[in-house]
């Protein structure tokens, strides 16, 4: 089930990338390059950049989407990288992407993401998804377990659009929140999404 959620999730983030008309596209937290990979056969995303602080990962990104090294592509590049901090030549981009990131940051870092991403990268369109921690029993999960050992929160609902809320105030963005998955009448669905655009 989580290989098919996780399909559904790159699939609405894709989606909405493609809707917004950007085409220069940061991914945030890009892990193993799964999101680049789908935004690299897309000829709308004329430039598309992962960053991660795992150099692990990053290798197997850049195997995954056949990029050398030394000699890194125009259009597709990978690199090492905190999104905590405000990086110059990340600034100017169309759109960003944080899937499945923000819960493994440390709450109390959660305005450094905040001005690094909405006031110093400043894309103008930003998706944001997380777990929905209402939706956790519906995983068969004991009250307060979390979906994996490096979150360091999960939020429900109301806390998640408290946040994004507050940053799109702070920014100069409207946001609005689209469910990702089945959808329980009382407890949402699995994953909650923010799309950010800025106003001004």
């Amino acid at each position: 089930m989580a290989s098919a959620l996780h399909k559904e999730r790159l699939d609405a983030i894709v989606r909405r990338l493609l809707d917004s008309g950007a085409a220069r596209v940061l991914d945030l937290g890009c892990g193993p390059g799964e999101l680049m990979l789908r935004l690299a056969q897309q000829p709308q995303f004329t430039r598309i950049v992962g960053i991660d602080i795992d150099a692990r990962l990053l290798d197997a990104a850049r195997q995954v989407l056949g990029l050398d090294l030394p000699h890194p592509g125009d259009r597709i590049q990978v690199r090492y990288g905190s999104y905590e901090e405000a990086d110059p030549e990340l600034a100017g981009f169309d759109a960003a992407a944080l899937v499945e990131t923000i819960e493994h940051i440390d709450p109390g870092h959660l305005p450094r993401v905040e001005r690094a991403v909405f006031g110093g990268m400043r894309p103008h369109t930003v998706l944001v998804t997380t777990p929905n921690q209402e939706f956790n029993v519906r995983h068969g999960m004991a009250p307060g377990q979390r979906r994996h050992p490096g979150h360091r929160f999960e939020w429900n609902r109301a806390k998640f659009r408290e946040w994004a809320q507050g940053v799109a105030q702070r920014n100069g963005y409207a946001v609005s929140f689209i469910d990702i998955g089945a959808r329980d009448p009382a407890r949402g669905s699995s994953t909650q999404m923010a799309h950010f655009i800025a106003s001004l």
